[in-house]
């Protein structure tokens, strides 16, 4: 984080990247000293409501962000910024977008958290659009030109007021990562009687473990009367996320129940002191760790892996099978994850592999005209988590006839006519010939 004081002193003169959060009601003139270099401009957390008209003198920049401010109009200058990919006003005030106000080239767009209840239809000239995320506005229609958006792979529209399913999203040819729950053409009843209550008196957190947008991962000592037991607490935050309502994640993981490779949830939370929810989950042995993390800036879309990594094929496969196997039982469940991502995977020196991060899901009627469909968008997600482990360097002697085969799988994942993929139960089938 800079400061103004930097930036006044000409201290930060030639930076490619910016991020001031100190109060600021008006748009910086000095930040234009910068115009023939800055790439990043971060001016979150600030109290912003609009754009100078020459914004766009800014040719280098490529990322853009603004949440948590106070705009309420989304600036059309945006458009004439000649290299913006990435805009970011998530949490804002926003009740308009003006028609042609998106770069063309645009491939990252995050609105989450605004008042918006119309998409122009110019979205659908942003041809290079990969990521959208909408969750929690009011929009009750997505404009029927998204469908030129053929590059979309993820896209978050939950927690809104759309009354149908766009059916125009199953003809996309490489979306793989989709939440819409929270909208009313897609009302659950939620599950409250499945899940024993375990009273947050009971828990003595400790350290955290982990936190991602919709809540906060700690480990924690669970005191019974009989017993005392080390596990796992995820306590909500409590507010509409980039995935959607947290209600949401609870009743997927609910719904999910048990197996052998998804995180094992124990319990819900009862009396925090702040009213929040929360889930009491299984401890997962500290053997475990991430399988990758998440997309960059650069990847856009697709997980990153420290330098290095390798994975044999026999560890791929071995990985495939778990999470091919998780996905098919959700789906028996008729829960689409909607975030199948390494990054959400954990496993060990074995290979042993647990898959969870429920924010993402959706839960749908089996008996849905869109079933099949949706089994297929995270096949494609399952295609392209195998495409990443693949493209990783193989490990010495490693065998490549297997790497071939799983090569070949992951192609038919990933076929651009949905129907044509596999759906898990022909993936496990397949992975189940190589052992």
């Amino acid at each position: 984080m800079q400061t103004i004081q930097q930036l006044r002193s000409g201290e930060l003169k030639g930076s490619k990247t910016l991020k001031l959060s100190c109060e600021l009601t008006e748009f910086p003139k000095e930040i234009f000293e910068l115009k023939d270099t800055l790439e990043i401009l971060d001016l979150s957390f600030n109290q912003l409501s609009e754009l100078p008209e020459n914004f766009s003198d800014f040719k280098k920049l490529k990322i853009a962000f603004f949440s948590d401010n106070n705009f309420t109009v989304f600036p059309e200058v945006l458009a004439k910024c000649p290299s913006l990919t990435m805009i970011g006003f998530k949490s804002n005030k926003i009740n308009h977008i003006p028609e042609n106000a998106f770069p063309v080239d645009l491939q990252w767009l995050i609105l989450t958290n605004n008042c918006i209840t119309e998409i122009p239809k110019s979205i659908g000239k942003a041809h290079k659009l990969q990521k959208i995320a909408f969750a929690g506005n009011q929009i009750k229609a997505l404009p029927i030109e998204m469908a030129n958006c053929k590059n979309l792979e993820l896209l978050r529209i939950a927690a809104n007021q759309l009354t149908e399913f766009p059916q125009w999203l199953l003809l996309l040819p490489r979306l793989s990562w989709l939440a819409y729950a929270g909208n009313p053409f897609s009302k659950t009843e939620y599950l409250k009687d499945e899940l024993p209550l375990i009273e947050w008196k009971d828990l003595s957190l400790k350290e955290i473990l982990g936190q991602g947008a919709s809540g906060v991962i700690s480990k924690a000592t669970w005191q019974t009367s009989l017993t005392q037991k080390e596990i796992a607490v995820k306590v909500f935050k409590g507010e509409v996320t980039s995935d959607g309502f947290p209600e949401e994640e609870m009743n997927a993981c609910i719904a999910a129940g048990n197996h052998n490779h998804l995180v094992t949830v124990i319990g819900k939370l009862k009396n925090h002191p702040e009213q929040k929810m929360g889930l009491v989950l299984e401890l997962i042995p500290p053997s475990f760790k991430n399988l990758a993390g998440p997309p960059s800036f650069d990847t856009c879309t697709r997980d990153t892996f420290k330098e290095g990594t390798q994975f044999s094929s026999e560890t791929i496969l071995k990985i495939s099978q778990s999470i091919a196997d998780a996905s098919k039982h959700l789906h028996s469940k008729g829960i689409m994850h909607g975030d199948l991502y390494a990054h959400n995977t954990l496993f060990d020196d074995k290979a042993n592999t647990i898959f969870g991060d429920f924010g993402a899901a959706t839960l749908y009627d089996l008996n849905d005209k869109n079933a099949a469909y949706l089994e297929k968008l995270d096949v494609r997600a399952f295609g392209c988590l195998m495409e990443d482990l693949l493209n990783c360097p193989a490990k010495d002697n490693d065998s490549v006839i297997l790497r071939n085969l799983l090569t070949e799988l992951k192609d038919k994942c990933m076929h651009e006519e949905i129907l044509s993929r596999p759906n898990f139960s022909d993936i496990i089938n397949y992975l189940n010939t190589f052992c």
